[in-house]
């Protein structure tokens, strides 16, 4: 049984181990969602969809890179400095993990690819299949 000091000690821990995981949480959002202002600000997140097609662009330094991630629906321009993983394709699946900035360009920390050349995170592919429905919708 815990009594006193040993009660005040597992409640810190537990606050502790409370805001470790939180900071370590980074949520995912789709182009879409970005777009209409539900993505936190100032905070890091993750953004998944395809590599629009035409939109990498690299700079002379060989290490910076520019492209652009859609859900078919809204496109999210994106900023990258790093290697990139050897599956990243315009066309295909990426998840980018960073923060967006005032202008509007996701800031990258991190580009994240499965080994496997034809996947797509679920959340992406639902994103896209959600975003294709609805551009059915509004054109029938």
């Amino acid at each position: 049984m815990l009594v006193g000091g040993g009660v005040v000690l597992l409640v810190a821990a537990v606050a502790l181990v409370l805001s470790a995981f939180q900071q370590n949480l980074v949520f995912f959002h789709t182009p879409s969602e970005v777009a209409a202002g539900k993505a936190p600000t100032g905070t890091t997140f993750r953004v998944g969809g395809m590599v629009e097609e035409g939109s990498i662009r690299r700079e002379a330094d060989g290490l910076t890179v520019s492209f652009a991630i859609t859900d078919t629906a809204q496109v999210i321009p994106v900023s990258y400095r790093g290697t990139l993983p050897d599956l990243f394709k315009e066309g295909k699946g990426a998840v980018v993990q960073g923060k967006l900035e005032a202008d509007g360009t996701f800031r990258a920390t991190e580009v994240l690819a499965k080994h496997d050349e034809n996947y797509m995170p679920p959340e992406a592919a639902h994103a896209v299949e959600q975003a294709s429905k609805a551009a059915a919708t509004v054109s029938q």
